[in-house]
């Protein structure tokens, strides 16, 4: 019962202290479970990260789910995903109660106002230390340069890009470029 509440109490935190989004939570989850706890190898983080990408929902649930059930199977999972949703919930649910106290104040809009750059620094740095976590090259980062373009200009469907990069994995990895 202690393990579960170990895993509950630090994915709280995480929830709790973490701005920006699931993404925002890759820094933090990555200190608590490799670095502090050591529950998981950094390599197994950054596999669990892309599965947690590739499924539908809430990459911070999913991220978490994914852990929770590695380390302690269904309960665990439970527990993780609890830990991770709850204080979002209970925060929105005190926004929910007292916005309209507060929405049309100047001062609230002028800190939204500067909380949104630094939540795209808390998106970017976890991008760049994935990215060097999964050994991207000169000669490789081409794939998410192109990859986030298209989603971004052409509007293509993230699941195409993850399909496509699928398949092109393994044909290079299994047909182009064998393994020794």
């Amino acid at each position: 019962m202690n393990e579960y509440l170990t895993l509950f109490k630090t994915f709280f935190k995480i929830g709790m202290f973490t701005l920006g989004g699931g993404y925002a939570m890759i820094p933090l989850i990555e200190a608590e479970v490799v670095d502090k706890h050591k529950w998981i190898s950094k390599e197994e983080f950054l596999d669990l990260i892309a599965i947690a990408q590739s499924c539908p929902g809430v990459f911070a649930i999913n991220i978490s789910t994914f852990i929770g059930y590695k380390l302690r199977k269904t309960p665990g999972a439970i527990s993780c995903a609890l830990g991770t949703a709850l204080p979002s919930f209970l925060i929105i649910l005190l926004i929910a109660m007292f916005f309209h106290q507060f929405q049309d104040n100047p001062i609230v809009a002028s800190i939204f106002r500067g909380i949104r750059p630094a939540v795209v620094a808390l998106i970017a740095v976890p991008t760049f230390n994935l990215a060097r976590s999964a050994r991207l090259t000169w000669a490789t980062s081409w794939i998410p340069i192109v990859g986030a373009l298209a989603i971004w200009a052409l509007g293509v469907s993230p699941i195409y890009i993850i399909l496509v990069a699928g398949i092109g994995g393994y044909i290079y990895g299994n047909l182009i470029k064998p393994t020794e």
